[in-house]
């Protein structure tokens, strides 16, 4: 009798300790589900650990961990004081994401790249085109488009800690193409424009129609899923043409400071653009209307506008699609107001053909 009683006391502490794995494991889900500026009632310290835990991010040392703790502390402080400012101006939120443990510079010097060579339209080779393709009445193009309702767009891709945002944005405008004109939304590689091009740096950095060459040139660029990403530049593996996924014929740009021109192109096609992603507000862009600090004179980074259209409030925008994942911005894309040039969002913008 007695061996028995210590049978069934352990089993039934067995099923109690499993009882409460699970009701941790119920609490720790949605804990983890819910934007991690809901936590406001957890310590910063709290809210650090559930951010780790999120993005998967470990630290090589406990002076490692204090200090991205007190840089993502100061990150959560700027953004609640941010969005808690009534008096403000500003048509959009910021939210912590996955990169609120680095510094502005730290960020900027990660997770952009667009660097643009002095002399790119006029080097031998280019397969630029005079004119611009388009030439219906800007009265007659839709109010609004969104190019991913079209089937034209993939899903989010995140560049990681590689300065190759120039090929996340040739991609995107290729793939968009691609769809428009055969129906089939194809991934396509930008690890081999990230071996291949010469005529950028890698993840150091380099321009959209350098990419544009390299695809024409090359009589067409791989599948993603043949040529994978890696986040580093590695030995050029470029296909035969006949293992080539899709090509083009050339690209062209849109004049600067025209963004009616710049409208009419990506009513067509997404467009890629570059622009100046270096400001505070911009790393930690969540939703909304961007109308926040930055050049109208400058580019880091590369982008590609996949539609335009007019928030409820009456504000023009474009939609842009970024490579940061998507735990940035409203799930990796980003609505920037229109008609202003905001954040030089006119100087470089160009299109394969």
């Amino acid at each position: 009798m007695l061996v028995n009683m210590a049978a069934f006391t352990n089993q039934n502490f067995q099923l109690l300790c499993l009882a409460l794995v699970l009701l941790l494991g119920l609490w720790a889900t949605p804990s983890l589900a819910r934007p991690l500026d809901d936590h406001k009632s957890l310590s910063i310290h709290e809210r650090h650990e559930l951010w780790m835990a999120r993005h998967g991010r470990v630290y090589k040392d406990q002076i490692e961990k204090e200090k991205r703790l007190n840089i993502f502390s100061k990150n959560v402080e700027r953004i609640e004081n941010f969005n808690g400012n009534a008096s403000s101006n500003k048509l959009f939120t910021l939210g912590v994401n996955a990169f609120s443990d680095l510094t502005i510079e730290e960020f900027v010097a990660t997770h952009t790249g667009y660097k643009r060579p002095f002399h790119s339209e006029s080097m031998s080779g280019s397969s630029m085109t005079k004119g611009l393709r388009f030439d219906q009445n800007l009265n007659d193009m839709p109010p609004s488009l969104d190019w991913r309702e079209k089937g034209a767009v993939t899903p989010i891709k995140y560049q990681g800690q590689c300065g190759c945002c120039w090929a996340f944005s040739t991609v995107a405008a290729v793939e968009g193409l691609n769809q428009i004109k055969t129906g089939q939304l194809i991934p396509l590689s930008e690890q081999e424009l990230l071996d291949c091009v010469q005529n950028n740096n890698g993840c150091q950095g380099g321009w959209m129609t350098n990419a544009f060459d390299f695809i024409r040139q090359n009589q067409g660029l791989s599948r993603e899923d043949e040529y994978q990403y890696q986040a580093t530049k590695a030995q050029c593996r470029a296909t035969y043409p006949s293992g080539n996924a899709v090509t083009i014929n050339g690209y062209q740009t849109v004049p600067r400071n025209d963004e009616a021109t710049l409208m009419q192109a990506v009513s067509q096609q997404p467009v890629s653009i570059t622009i100046d992603a270096s400001g505070y507000e911009f790393m930690h862009y969540k939703g909304g209307v961007f109308n926040g600090d930055c050049a109208q004179n400058l580019s880091n980074h590369a982008v590609t506008i996949v539609g335009y259209g007019t928030d409820t409030d009456g504000t023009n925008y474009w939609l842009l699609k970024n490579s940061w994942g998507e735990t940035w911005g409203e799930n990796g894309y980003m609505k920037i107001i229109r008609d202003q040039n905001q954040c030089g969002i006119t100087l470089y913008a160009s299109y394969p053909v």
